[in-house]
């Protein structure tokens, strides 16, 4: 079951993912229909390289309803309308579920559903997110565009003997195809705006169950057609010049501590120390985790920072190396370790091992 559970998560990771140019015709046949099942005729279509774009697009020849602000989705009317469709479609099939097939659902939820949640928040909504910080009021359309509800019920109808009624498959087909199809849809009563996928995506694998966040040492981790795109280090979006052009001279002027962590993860902790001449304030065996060596450094006014090794081997075997800001008071590396845990010099000291 696990297996099945795997395969029907790779699949619909796959279409999260995907960067093949969108299937047009299926796209719009399938919003088409979502339409009809609303009461409304069918729109005029207007594609846009990017989900900026969509967001951004006012298309030729329409007028927006006075309460579509552009950075209000919940403002417009069609988004919350199909919601509605979403979770009554979603409701039916739940009840459906609990009725015959119990102790399957949370294995799903577990195997399927979450590590795609995870993946989606990792990876394009959080880019959208940060791009258009206002627009969390709407953030529920968001979450229907997210292919995670679609592999769920595709997983329960692929791994159960539950049976969903024709009209059921038919509106979960509908939301499946346009997963499979385009990227990101914005819905208007005239006309729909719809986004290309992008070009280039990187990710890596961070979940114990598959979960994929954005990270890329040589480039845009994101990037579409039209140029817009976002650079990431181990899931944190980051300015281009912690990927592109990582320097000592840049770390000091960011004020952000993520975006220096990942500029200095990038340059190397060790390397980072010597170019920046951090003074080496002391050293000590690491009690926590035999065989490595902890060095206190200073850092900053009243900041130093713990150079370690983590004690966990990563995913490439290796245990990384890594810096950590404690008090500019602390003079023992053991006891800047211990504060790191919320535990006093001698109680790390009586630690096992770290992770």
């Amino acid at each position: 079951m696990q297996r099945e559970a795997a395969a029907v998560r790779a699949e619909w990771l796959g279409h999260l993912l995907s960067t093949a140019p969108a299937d047009r015709p299926a796209a719009e046949a399938a919003i088409c229909e979502l339409y009809r099942l609303i009461g409304l005729d069918p729109p005029r279509f207007h594609w846009v390289p990017s989900p900026l774009a969509a967001l951004e697009t006012v298309p030729p020849g329409f007028r927006p309803h006075p309460s579509e602000r552009a950075d209000r989705l919940s403002g417009w009317p069609l988004p919350v309308r199909f919601r509605r469709l979403i979770d009554g479609l979603a409701d039916r099939l739940d009840s459906s579920v609990m009725r015959r097939s119990r102790t399957l659902d949370p294995m799903i939820r577990q195997l399927v559903r979450m590590p795609i949640i995870d993946s989606a928040r990792s990876t394009l909504r959080r880019v959208i997110r940060s791009q258009h910080d206002a627009y969390e009021p709407g953030y529920a359309w968001h979450e229907a565009l997210c292919p995670s509800w679609s592999a769920h019920y595709d997983a329960v109808r692929r791994m159960s003997d539950v049976v969903f009624t024709p009209d059921q498959n038919s509106l979960l087909d509908l939301w499946a195809m346009l997963a499979r199809s385009c990227g990101w849809w914005l819905p208007r009563e005239e006309v729909c705006v719809v986004s290309e996928r992008p070009v280039e995506i990187h990710t890596e694998v961070w979940g114990d169950v598959g979960q994929v966040r954005l990270h890329r040492p040589d480039g845009p981790a994101l990037r579409y057609a039209d140029g817009w795109g976002v650079h990431a280090w181990h899931g944190t979006k980051v300015p281009a010049w912690v990927v592109d052009d990582p320097s000592v001279e840049r770390i000091e002027q960011e004020a952000n501590i993520e975006v220096r962590r990942c500029a200095i993860e990038h340059i190397g902790w060790g390397d980072y120390i010597d170019r920046a001449g951090l003074r080496l304030v002391a050293a000590a065996p690491d009690p926590g985790n035999p065989g490595s060596e902890l060095r206190l450094y200073d850092l900053r006014e009243q900041t130093r920072v713990l150079l370690a090794v983590n004690g966990s081997v990563e995913r490439d075997g290796h245990r990384r190396r890594y810096g950590l800001t404690v008090p500019g008071a602390l003079a023992d590396p053991v006891a800047a370790a211990g504060w790191t845990y919320g535990l006093s010099a001698e109680q790390y000291s009586r630690l096992v091992r770290r992770t």
